[in-house]
């Protein structure tokens, strides 16, 4: 039984479904990390009294009762772990929550009707879930975890549970592996939760939210994981390749755990080499490692980690967490609380990439067969001049005079980026006539992900104010594989000639032309790859908030003047991969690079 308001569901050798056979499955990174752990199963417990109850003043009494119990205990829990600022918002709603009288006046109108409070509690949480089901609204949907939650905890305070015989027998190193999780749930466990598995849950869940500022890897969406996992199985947790491992093999148990090791020692190696410090390669190469983000509550990892500012801060991910459309005041209330918590350091705000996987619910999109190649991205903000003048509004007001650098998506030839240069002229006269501050220096940039620019790129770059590769799609595009294909994921790799041709030649041509030219793909925080990007000349790398570390720890390693010529005779070859021999360089002058398993 789990903390609080679970049990861990008992499945044996019995178990057909389980079986004892070693199991990977595949899900998405939630919150990234390696975990090593043993599972606790967090399923919930059925209610042990009656259905029906003769006396509904005494079942409304032991509801309250519960409530108070559950409330106390849940300050206890926030107050004793001691929740990071910036997710202490999303705990406090929780809190709230815990105390709503809505949702304890549903279930006394329930008991009302002869439930019991058990039972209640549980057809409430039925309603709900039906309710929610037609729902298409993302964050609505979601708030359904926190409901389950707190109902799993009520349940447990009504049945009086006492969980600490069976606290004490679980391991010391927890994997929780749930259908759904409230935020709260991840620190029932103290220091022992290493790492979760969930079977549903997305990037804006407040669990995965929570979890990334805990530090605790999570991978969500992983069907079957319940039916599959036993409870003490060995897992495996990888955070950054969405992967689990079930009783995985003493080889992989191995390998995982020397990882950890390695991470552990650079982490500390980190911290002694004054993380805040400029990163400057070994001739004198000035390199600025920024972090990508898109979520108010990811900020704070700018100054945690040593990033320099944030390099792509994706505004479509709080678009998806709205209820509704927002308005211009309240994206430009966000976007000023990202530049006030940066305290000076730069961000990147990159316009709406919605469209292709990351629809909105309450932005109608046509059906598309290939909607990666579809209406996404700055093609809908050309197309509904509104979207994007209003997102421009909102940039303009939030910055409240302060400079403002925008990077547009998806950008497919230079005409796209003069139609939106044009609306954020309108936009800029707009404030002035109406007596708003505007920025003295707006920078508007473009990412560069789509191959067809490459052909314009010296007429673009007479006017952009800067380049961002994203080299994730740029990729996928340029060798024509779908990245979301699993056999096409790994079939071509970023360090081929081909790839690292067209990034030199992008970077020659912007430092030609004097515009700046950033990396914030996928490639940009391996350090291998940060390595080689370096060389060819990017010194402005945008990654996620685990990987500055490991970045920043190679770059004063690296002395460009040696690798550079080697690499340009590299590109020439007919090779599939140049990996194996970059990683021979690295180790033959002790560059610093973070193997991957």
């Amino acid at each position: 039984m789990t903390a609080d308001g679970a049990e861990q569901r008992k499945t044996g050798p019995e178990s057909a479904c389980a079986g004892t056979e070693e199991r990977k499955i595949s899900g998405a990174a939630l919150s990234r990390g390696l975990a090593l752990g043993h599972a606790v199963l967090y399923a919930p417990h059925p209610a042990e009294t009656g259905i029906l109850a003769d006396d509904a003043k005494a079942q409304i009494r032991r509801l309250r009762a519960a409530a108070d119990a559950m409330q106390a205990a849940i300050d206890r829990l926030l107050q004793q772990r001691g929740a990071p600022a910036e997710t202490r918002d999303i705990l406090e709603a929780y809190q709230m929550f815990a105390r709503d009288r809505g949702w304890l006046s549903g279930i006394e109108r329930a008991i009302e009707k002869g439930l019991s409070a058990e039972a209640a509690v549980q057809h409430v949480l039925e309603e709900t879930r039906d309710r929610m089901a037609a729902v298409k609204d993302v964050y609505i949907r979601e708030r359904l975890h926190d409901i389950e939650d707190l109902s799993r905890r009520l349940l447990s305070h009504l049945e009086q549970r006492d969980d600490t015989a069976a606290r004490t027998r679980l391991p010391e190193e927890i994997i929780l592996v749930a259908q759904t999780l409230g935020p709260a749930a991840l620190l029932d466990y103290g220091d022992r939760l290493k790492g979760v598995v969930l079977e549903k849950g997305g990037y804006s869940n407040h669990v995965a939210i929570v979890a990334r500022s805990l530090g605790i890897p999570v991978v969500g969406q992983c069907e079957d994981a319940l039916r599959f996992a036993r409870e003490g199985d060995h897992i495996i947790v990888d955070g950054d390749r969405g992967d689990v491992y079930l009783r995985p093999s003493q080889y992989e148990i191995e390998l995982y755990t020397r990882s950890l090791d390695a991470r552990a020692h650079r982490a500390h190696m980190y911290r002694h080499l004054q993380q805040s410090r400029p990163s400057v390669t070994k001739n004198g190469v000035k390199v600025s490692v920024q972090m990508n983000a898109g979520l108010l509550s990811e900020v704070a990892s700018v100054a945690a980690t040593g990033a320099e500012g944030i390099g792509l801060f994706r505004t479509e991910l709080s678009f998806m967490g709205w209820k509704k459309y927002p308005l211009v005041v309240t994206q430009a209330e966000l976007y000023g609380k990202v530049m006030d918590r940066l305290g000076g350091k730069p961000v990147a705000f990159r316009t709406l990439d919605i469209g292709g996987d990351k629809p909105l619910p309450y932005f109608k999109a046509p059906f598309e067969e290939n909607p990666a190649l579809g209406w996404r991205a700055v093609r809908i903000g050309i197309d509904r001049p509104a979207v994007l003048r209003t997102q421009f509004r909102a940039f303009i007001r939030g910055a409240q005079g302060r400079d403002l650098k925008i990077m547009l998506p998806m950008v497919a030839e230079a005409a796209e980026f003069d139609r939106a240069r044009a609306l954020l002229e309108m936009e800029k006269n707009r404030a002035r006539n109406g007596g708003q501050p505007v920025p003295e220096k707006i920078e508007l940039g473009v990412m560069l992900e789509v191959p067809s620019l490459l052909w314009q790129l010296d007429t673009l770059l007479q006017t952009v104010d800067f380049v961002s590769v994203g080299t994730n799609d740029l990729m996928q595009y340029l060798f024509a594989a779908d990245r979301g294909n699993d056999s096409m994921r790994r079939r071509y790799d970023p360090l081929s000639p081909a790839m690292l041709s067209v990034l030199k030649s992008i970077a020659d041509q912007c430092k030609a032309a004097g515009v700046s030219v950033s990396v914030c793909g996928e490639m940009a925080g391996q350090p291998l790859e940060a390595m080689v990007l370096v060389v060819l000349g990017y010194e402005t790398l945008s990654v996620t908030a685990p990987q500055v570390e490991s970045v920043k720890m190679m770059i004063p390693t690296l002395d460009t003047r040696l690798l550079l010529p080697y690499l340009e005779r590299l590109m020439k070859s007919r090779a599939h991969s140049l990996r194996e021999r970059l990683v021979s360089f690295a180790h033959d002058h002790q560059v610093h690079i973070a193997q991957d398993i």
